[in-house]
């Protein structure tokens, strides 16, 4: 029971990383048989820890394409999510003009945390390194003429749902630190799994 236990943890703790993975991939990476990576998932499946989707691009193969697993807003609650539910009614309380002076606020002391990422030779890479430190579990890929900085866990998923002004107010930080226009394309609050950024570089990644 405890072993099992254990090996469900490190699938939501994978899930967490990657955002969203077939069986396959949970199989490989955690040394997990095919069958019992299966059974683990439907464990996890029952409880509501993580869902199933198809996945956006379907590959041209033979078959039904593999369904891609990944940690429901449940399964995100369980991490590190510290003091989102009293954060979300403490904004309730706000107006929307100190939501606002909130959100910008918040934006602002983000910045001055990661100041130190101005100086490096690869500012994402380093904002992707800081943000881990913080339990944001982010990491960055090439995509294009430019990188995603994706960033697998929100401490604030259910207050930025209700009150987007948080979302904005990181992104905003985040292209103020990196010092180029980035874009938001996903968010954890609005139901995805990873929240992306585009970082533009110039260069293909």
């Amino acid at each position: 029971m405890g072993d099992s236990s254990g090996t469900r943890e490190r699938v939501v703790a994978l899930l967490l990383e990657l955002g969203s993975a077939t069986a396959a991939t949970l199989s490989e990476r955690l040394d997990v048989t095919p069958a019992g990576i299966r059974r683990h998932l439907d464990a996890l499946l029952v409880d509501g820890t993580v869902v199933t989707r198809e996945p956006r691009r379907k590959a041209v193969t033979r078959g039904r394409p593999a369904r891609l697993y990944t940690l429901s807003a449940a399964g995100h609650a369980a991490g590190p999510s510290g003091y989102d539910d009293l954060a979300t009614s403490a904004l309730r309380f706000m107006t929307p003009a100190q939501v606002d002076a909130f959100a910008e606020a918040r934006g602002r002391e983000l910045e001055q945390r990661y100041a130190h990422v101005a100086t490096a030779a690869d500012r994402p890479a380093a904002l992707a390194l800081a943000l881990s430190e913080d339990g944001y579990a982010a990491s960055t890929s090439g995509q294009g003429l430019g990188v995603q900085l994706c960033q697998h866990h929100c401490p604030v998923q259910h207050a930025a749902a209700e009150f987007p002004q948080l979302c904005d107010a990181e992104t905003a930080a985040i292209g103020r630190l990196l010092d180029v226009h980035v874009q938001r394309l996903a968010t954890i609050a609005h139901g995805d799994g990873v929240c992306t950024t585009f970082v533009p570089t110039g260069k293909a990644g």
